[in-house]
């Protein structure tokens, strides 16, 4: 577990401050808060952000908005190279006041690299510039609607086994072994996930392994592929995508992006 290590944000005259850093995979970062707006988002890796009410899978393509005042850890999957921007309060008040999966295309990319690479080193009229045009690519950026819910304040045996779904997300370890690993009786555990989640082991399952095979088309990784690493056939892996997101995996890799 490490501590969040977040830069200098007490200058209020500054809109930006930019982050870049690098995880190794398994680094778990502790749930932390900041006074300022935060995009969070890897060139190369993949991370689950969790909040409080939801945990969010983000590929490279994919960034998480935060806004000021919301916890969140971070559970690296991959070797991750951050680059991070955090907006003063008057600048995050202009995006949204929900946390955000955000798509990010070709332009939005080169901004955040730029303001975190660059900072406000140089042509000022230039910098200003550059945090306009982010800040509106931000603004109209298209959001992703798969996320996950998780408890909350609810029994530590429901979170330690929603945490294990999460790291190894696969059909082959049954309930009852979660439940064991967990230290709860199978009949506890599974009335702990619908009294604080609203639904069964099984679906919210299906719900992780919806957004871990999003995650995996995005970086490319082929169908099949995924669905053996999932414990699904090719053919059931298909339906089950269809059936959750209305599109089949091919078409959701192949969206265009701006």
């Amino acid at each position: 577990m490490a501590l969040a290590a977040p830069p200098d944000l007490s200058d209020l005259a500054v809109p930006v401050q930019p982050l870049a850093r690098t995880y190794p995979r398994g680094l778990y970062v502790e749930p932390h808060s900041h006074d300022w707006g935060q995009l969070l988002y890897a060139m190369s890796g993949v991370m689950w952000v969790e909040t409080p009410r939801e945990a969010l899978v983000v590929p490279p393509q994919r960034a998480v908005w935060l806004p000021p005042g919301v916890e969140h850890g971070i559970r690296v999957v991959s070797d991750l190279q951050m680059r991070n921007i955090y907006l003063r309060p008057a600048l995050a008040a202009t995006l949204d006041s929900q946390v955000q999966v955000i798509e990010v295309g070709r332009l939005l990319r080169e901004l955040i690299v730029t303001l975190v690479e660059q900072g406000d080193h140089g042509d000022a009229a230039y910098y200003e510039a550059v945090v306009g045009l982010a800040l509106l690519e931000l603004q109209r950026a298209r959001r992703s609607p798969i996320r996950i819910a998780m408890p909350v304040a609810a029994d530590r045996r429901l979170i330690n086994a929603c945490q294990a779904v999460m790291t190894s997300p696969s059909l082959d370890i049954p309930f009852e072994q979660h439940a064991e690993a967990a230290g709860a009786s199978v009949r506890t555990l599974a009335r702990l996930f619908q009294q604080h989640l609203g639904m069964g082991f099984a679906q919210w399952r299906r719900q992780v392994q919806l957004a871990t095979a999003a995650a995996e088309l995005i970086q490319g990784h082929s169908v099949s592929g995924i669905a053996r690493t999932l414990g699904y056939s090719p053919s059931s892996f298909s339906d089950m995508f269809r059936r959750e997101l209305g599109v089949s995996p091919s078409q959701y890799r192949g969206w265009p992006k701006s």
